[in-house]
């Protein structure tokens, strides 16, 4: 039976890939769930196996679905995308594929600044920070750890926030104006406190984002972020 509604002027191998990807998104089909095969899906829109091919090829070179020769068509993992080319919010990021962002905190503390991040502040040995760790999920999967120091002479009233409500970059941006940032990424095995946060294996590799971020000529965070990666991904462009 071949589905109805279809738009005419859509062409036919990309109707299916939007009603693939429609049976994802409403949680028809979800991760490691087989797909209808070639032949039912040609069937059910009344097209040769090779316009299905075409669409079945394409979602999976956008890593929706994964093939395997012999055994079937598979929902691929989701890889959550965060951006670098600039800083964003991790709550927009996520409610802009229209999934649902919330956070647990872990920790919100005054603590004294040892060596090595006073270095990185650019302060003195012993100078007061505020420190936080949140979980951040994305309909319900975790997919960071946000484990940041704040310099409070730039953010004083870092403490006073409702981060149920609020991230600790949508605060910043208002409360300390972005001048620059610094990042780097690398690819570890998260301690175990992290990998029972993010709900994956102790030996399951994360990405971790570690980035520096200056206002009022000076620095206003340090943050180490923690994602799972086999669930996450980054990305960005130049022109």
């Amino acid at each position: 039976m071949a589905v109805q509604g279809q738009q005419t002027n859509v062409p036919i191998f990309q109707r299916i890939k939007d009603y693939i990807l429609n049976e994802i998104q409403l949680g028809h089909w979800r991760e490691g769930d087989v797909i209808p095969t070639e032949q039912a899906l040609s069937i059910q829109f009344a097209v040769s196996r090779m316009t299905v091919n075409r669409a079945l090829r394409e979602l999976t070179s956008e890593q929706v679905l994964n093939r395997i020769q012999g055994s079937g068509t598979y929902v691929a993992q989701q890889k959550y995308q965060a951006t670098l080319v600039t800083v964003k919010n991790i709550a927009e990021e996520i409610r802009a594929r229209g999934h649902v962002h919330r956070s647990e905190l872990h920790c919100l503390e005054r603590s004294k600044a040892n060596e090595l991040l006073a270095k990185q502040f650019g302060l003195r040995a012993g100078h007061m920070l505020f420190h936080s760790i949140i979980v951040h999920f994305e309909n319900d999967i975790a997919i960071q750890v946000e484990d940041r120091w704040v310099n409070p002479d730039v953010a004083p009233d870092y403490m006073l926030q409702d981060f149920s409500v609020v991230t600790p970059n949508e605060y910043l941006m208002v409360a300390a104006p972005l001048q620059g940032a610094d990042y780097s990424i690398e690819a570890c095995v998260a301690p175990k406190e992290i990998t029972e946060m993010l709900a994956i294996g102790q030996k399951e590799p994360c990405l971790v984002l570690k980035r520096k971020t200056r206002s009022m000529d000076g620095i206003a965070s340090v943050a180490t972020m923690w994602h799972p990666g086999h669930r996450y991904q980054f990305s960005g462009s130049f022109s």
